[in-house]
């Protein structure tokens, strides 16, 4: 056996094992390299979208929630400016009923007035025929002298 022809036979041997392998092995060991390269580059370019997504839903919420406490504060201020109405009106309810209630005492004292003043009269007519009946000694007849005692009431 000569050392080059062993030589040799090895380099050949060698040459078709690097053919095979580049022919066969190589392109399915770069295809499921090149498969995985590209699901890795998918997953970072996923959670790159998911974070850019995070914070623009970060963002949408803290705009809802300002939103939302404006709408809150407002329909407070609303709230707060109707109950301030409602105190105004229930005043001015009450304002106009205590002012009819006077107004109706008013007139009902004028009316006792009134009547206190013809029971007055009666009584004075009747005080005044009394009197004048013993002035004279005798009974005045209240049908003959009407005239007279309408008279004598209407200056009383």
């Amino acid at each position: 056996m000569n050392i080059n022809a062993t030589l040799i036979a090895q380099t050949i041997m060698f040459a078709l094992f690097v053919w095979f392998c580049m022919k066969y092995v190589w392109p399915p060991i770069m295809a499921a390299l090149d498969a995985r390269n590209k699901r890795i580059a998918d997953g970072l370019a996923a959670a790159e979208r998911g974070k850019n997504e995070l914070a623009l839903a970060s963002k949408r919420s803290a705009e809802m929630l300002r939103e939302a406490k404006e709408k809150v504060s407002e329909i407070i201020a609303q709230g707060d400016k109707r109950a301030s109405e409602i105190v105004e009106e229930a005043k001015e309810q009450a304002r106009v009923e205590g002012e009819r209630i006077v107004a109706a005492a008013k007139a009902e004292i004028e009316q006792e007035v009134f009547r206190a003043r013809e029971q007055l009269r009666t009584q004075v007519t009747s005080v005044a025929l009394a009197g004048a009946g013993k002035i004279l000694g005798r009974e005045i007849d209240a049908k003959a002298h009407n005239d007279l005692l309408d008279k004598l009431v209407a200056e009383i």
